[in-house]
């Protein structure tokens, strides 16, 4: 594989240079003092603040955009191999990477590389991490999968040796990072459209795991089953956190709530209490994300003190059970939740929460993940006292296996015959105002578009 100097300015191209991760790989290029041109289909507030910064971008992807003199070509997991980008590369002779690829590349150039691995909770615990580490003064250079509010985006360029980033197992691109500080946060059954089953996952987190050299560190959550299996014959450091202090390094106990669901828990290290902590983001699944945020800093050699500094400065990232704001005396709630996992942890949030009636609007995201976890959407989701079905998000695909939010429907009916299907977000709105009630909590959950009937209502 080609390998870029980075410490030798030079001209790259990234063809889809408007997504949240591949513009923070070009801004931090650009911060580099490297020439940066980029394709994207349509000009946005993420394209415009690139080229402010002084990237070329154009929307379209044609041939000519790739110039003679381009060292490397750079190319998100959309783009097919007949792109005209890639394909005036391969004539000219220009070296192609995926994003994956090169963002492993670049985590060489750092002492301390973290990523953050797991079905669940990656943005969230990259984001708790990352507000500890500004605290602590350590400068680092920050890729979120969301809008962190401390940085005002996804994407922050530090000028420290140690850098931080998200590691998303679709399509096994984590297994192209050079992380000495891995973690893993859970893992279950997740993109069965690239998996083959829990298996082949687990497989993958494995092979992450083995990533992590020697003299680096992985954290991992032992309430994993089997969690051993990823921590064999490694030969790096391994730490544990999770429920069980009899098994974790970390762990948390004497467990309580405020009324807006933050949780406050004693931290156990290694047997002993060691501070009580108290969080200002909602849930019970967020003490274990703090748990390895913790683990992560201390191995860092970052002192309690600005740890305790960090938790309370961290208020979440957009769309983690992100308040939206009160309409006739109706809470509104956005949540990305788009798995069952992910929504029994929400809905088991929202028990904690002030509320009357929980209502949840759910949007299916892809087909594909839709079909897979049928059965288990119905029961997460009969668990709110109102069910709320919008079409699902295709995203990347197309409905070839003949699947629909009806079917959700009929699943919820097993459970909780609560249950509501509309299939324009106007007919969802009008219903929603004519049966919300005073009191009651509103939220929005999913990983497409569903966002914008909060906002709709709310007049956002």
């Amino acid at each position: 594989m080609y390998e870029l100097d980075f410490n030798k300015t030079a001209k790259i191209h990234f063809t889809g240079i408007g997504g949240i991760s591949m513009s923070g790989l070009a801004e931090i290029m650009l911060s580099k003092g490297f020439t940066i041109t980029g394709s994207d289909t349509r000009k946005s507030a993420i394209t415009e603040k690139l080229e402010s910064l002084g990237a070329t971008i154009y929307y379209n992807q044609i041939s000519s955009n790739v110039a003679d003199d381009c060292e490397v070509l750079v190319y998100t997991a959309a783009v097919k191999e007949d792109n005209p980008e890639l394909v005036a590369a391969k004539n000219l002779n220009i070296p192609l990477l995926s994003r994956a690829q090169f963002l492993g590349q670049m985590m060489k150039n750092y002492d301390i590389s973290i990523a953050v691995a797991g079905t669940h909770g990656k943005t969230t615990t990259t984001s708790m991490l990352s507000q500890i580490m500004l605290d602590a003064d350590l400068d680092p250079t920050i890729l979120v999968g969301g809008i962190m509010p401390t940085i005002q985006g996804n994407i922050r360029v530090g000028h420290s040796s140690k850098m931080i980033t998200e590691a998303c197992e679709y399509t096994n691109s984590f297994l192209s990072f050079c992380p000495n500080v891995g973690i893993i946060l859970n893992v279950a059954a997740d993109h069965m459209d690239f998996f083959k089953d829990i298996d082949d996952i687990r497989n993958s987190f494995r092979r992450f795991a083995e990533l992590i050299p020697e003299n680096g560190a992985l954290i991992v959550n032992s309430d994993i089953d089997d969690y051993e299996y990823f921590t064999k014959d490694l030969p790096c450091k391994v730490i544990t956190v999770g429920s069980d202090p009899e098994k974790s390094d970390y762990s948390a106990m004497n467990i309580t709530f405020d009324e807006l669901a933050h949780p406050s828990y004693d931290l156990v290290k290694k047997g002993n209490v060691v501070k009580r902590i108290t969080l200002k983001v909602t849930g019970e699944h967020n003490i274990y994300n703090s748990l390895a945020a913790i683990a992560a800093a201390h191995y860092m050699q970052v002192c309690d003190e600005d740890i305790l500094l960090g938790l309370s400065n961290y208020g979440g990232t957009e769309r983690r059970f992100q308040y939206k704001g009160s309409v006739a005396d109706v809470t509104v709630i956005d949540d990305y939740a788009h798995h069952p996992d992910e929504i029994k942890a929400t809905i088991n949030t929202a028990k904690h929460y002030p509320h009357k009636k929980l209502w949840v609007v759910f949007q299916p995201h892809t087909y594909t993940r839709t079909k897979a976890f049928l059965k288990e959407f119905g029961e997460a989701l009969s668990a709110a006292d109102e069910v709320v079905l919008a079409d699902i998000y295709a995203a990347r695909e197309k409905n070839t296996i003949g699947i629909s939010s009806k079917d959700v429907m009929e699943e919820v009916k097993k459970h909780n015959s609560n249950v509501h299907y509309f299939p324009t977000f106007t007919e969802i709105e009008k219903f929603l105002l004519e049966n919300c009630n005073s009191g009651d909590l509103l939220i929005t959950m999913g990983a497409g578009d569903v966002v914008k009937i909060g906002e709709d209502l709310l007049g956002q």
